[in-house]
C-alpha cells in the first residue's frame, strides 16, 4: 500500500480528533479509500471515519489491508506535518506504517504497526425522527456553552425547534435554535422528542467542525444520538453517542 495526499490536514485534523476518543485502532484500506471504526475503551461512543480514496493524488492499494496502530504516536508524527507538505502513507514488509513529508524537505518516520486483538466493530443501524442540519460553529457553540452548567446535555427536538438544555447544582442554560435558511429541522409528525448525553464526549466530537463547517444531528428519545461531519467527495467523521439514562 502507498497512498498519497497532498492536503495532509485532513488526516492530520482527523487523527487528533479521533485519538482524543480512542488510543488504539485498526484501519482498513481498500479500493474505496481509507477507513477506521472504532468504539472508545467505555463502550460509550463509536467513531466512524472514511477518507475516500479521490482525497489522495496517489492511491495504490493492491488489495485490501488492515493495519492497527496506537493513535497518539500517530498524532504525535502527524503534527509536524505542515499545510504544503505532500504526505505519503505506506505499508512496509516489516510490519511498519511508513510515514513520509515532502517539501522543500524530505522527513520520514515510521510507527509499528500492532496485532489488535478486537471483533469488528459493526456500524449499528439506527432510526432517527429528528434530524438537524446546520452550522457546525452553532452546535459547537451550543455545547460550549452548557457545558458552562453541567455535565449532561438534554436535546429536545419538535417541530421546526431544537432546544438545548443542562441543569447543574445551582446553574442553568437554555438554548432555542430554530429553523432558517442555515439550520434545517426535520422531525417525525408532531412528536417531541427528548434524551440527556455525556457532555464530556460531545466535547470531544465537535472538533469536527475543522473538517466541515456543516453538522447532522440525529437523536430519538433516550436512544442513542449521532453526529456527522461530511466533506463532499473527501470524507465523512460520525459518531455515535449512548444515551445518559436518569434511575429516577
Amino acid at each position: 500500500m502507498k497512498i498519497v495526499l497532498a492536503e495532509p490536514k485532513y488526516f492530520k485534523e482527523s487523527i487528533s480528533i479521533i485519538s482524543d476518543l480512542v488510543t488504539e485502532a485498526k484501519f482498513r484500506v481498500g479500493k474505496d479509500g481509507l477507513e477506521l471504526i472504532a468504539m472508545d475503551p467505555a463502550n460509550v461512543a463509536m467513531v466512524i471515519f472514511k477518507l475516500l480514496s479521490s482525497c489522495f493524488t496517489h492511491y495504490e492499494v493492491k488489495q485490501p489491508e488492515e493495519m492497527a496502530v496506537n493513535l497518539n504516536n500517530l498524532k504525535q508524527i502527524l503534527r509536524r506535518a505542515k499545510s504544503e507538505d505532500m504526505l505519503t502513507l505506506e505499508t512496509t514488509e516489516d510490519n511498519r506504517l511508513k510515514i513520509q513529508m515532502k517539501s522543500n524537505t524530505t522527513r520520514s518516520f515510521s510507527l509499528p504497526t500492532l496485532e489488535l486483538e478486537e471483533k469488528e466493530q459493526k456500524v449499528p443501524e439506527l432510526q432517527f425522527p429528528v434530524i438537524v442540519e446546520m452550522g457546525s460553529g452553532l452546535l459547537a457553540e451550543a455545547i460550549e456553552d452548557v457545558s458552562v452548567v453541567a455535565e449532561s446535555v438534554t436535546f429536545l427536538g419538535e417541530k421546526e425547534q431544537l432546544s438545548v438544555k443542562a441543569e447543574g447544582d445551582l446553574s442553568k442554560a437554555f438554548i432555542e435554535i430554530k429553523s432558517d435558511e442555515n439550520t434545517a429541522i426535520k422531525t417525525k409528525g408532531d412528536g417531541k422528542y427528548k434524551a440527556k448525553y455525556s457532555l464530556e464526549y460531545l466535547k470531544k466530537m465537535i472538533p469536527g467542525g475543522k473538517l466541515s463547517d456543516r453538522a447532522t444531528l440525529s437523536f430519538n428519545t433516550d436512544y442513542p444520538l449521532r453526529l456527522d461531519y461530511k466533506l463532499q467527495d473527501k470524507l465523512l467523521m460520525s459518531f455515535i453517542l449512548a444515551p445518559r439514562v436518569d434511575n429516577d
